[in-house]
């Protein structure tokens, strides 16, 4: 004879069987590792930087049901604005994609997949922006993150602001998925 508590454990272990199985949503690069300082090559090349400005590459897995398109940030929650900073925002990735290549984020966009939008970042333009925090300032936190959507597209003047862009992110996210990594001048 089962008992309520006996019904309930064995759900509950199913149901955390069923998650492990599938594996969580991930989001990681070759290039940039969670906690590691990051290299001169990502850096922005302006205000007093002098970087490669390269975006890195990004990988994610076991995507979330249901999800029709993804959007990818990267968030200084540091930066001395009372806002932070976004370095980069891409949305409208299609729900096939699960990379995006090193180098990606140049201005154009042209390696990035069909339908791809970069939206504009706090250097006031569209494209990977890298690290480059004041001198003197402790580490930043930069956050990279993979946003799995329930939406084909967001729908955004050419224009819009990093915060209008998060906006439709947050009211379309199914999931997201992200690390963190540091960077920081003395000099």
């Amino acid at each position: 004879m089962f008992t309520l508590r006996a019904v309930v454990a064995g759900a509950l272990l199913s149901f955390c069987g069923a998650a492990f199985a599938a594996g969580s949503f991930t989001l990681e690069s070759a290039e940039i590792k969670p906690g590691a300082m990051i290299a001169n090559a990502h850096v922005f090349n302006g205000f007093g930087c002098s970087g490669g400005n390269v975006s890195p590459s990004l990988a994610w897995k076991n995507v979330p049901a249901g999800t029709r398109s993804f959007a990818v940030t990267v968030y200084d929650p540091d930066a001395p604005t009372g806002s932070g900073w976004w370095h980069w925002v891409v949305f409208n990735l299609p729900a096939s994609t699960t990379t995006i290549a090193l180098g990606a984020g140049e201005k154009t966009g042209a390696a990035l997949p069909a339908g791809s939008v970069q939206g504009r970042t706090d250097f006031g333009a569209p494209g990977w922006g890298g690290p480059c925090p004041p001198v003197g300032d402790k580490a930043h936190r930069y956050v990279f993150t993979v946003h799995a959507l329930k939406t084909d597209k967001i729908d955004v003047p050419a224009d819009a602001t990093a915060a209008l862009v998060g906006f439709m992110i947050h009211a379309n996210r199914i999931d997201k998925a992200s690390f963190t990594a540091l960077y920081g001048r003395l000099k």
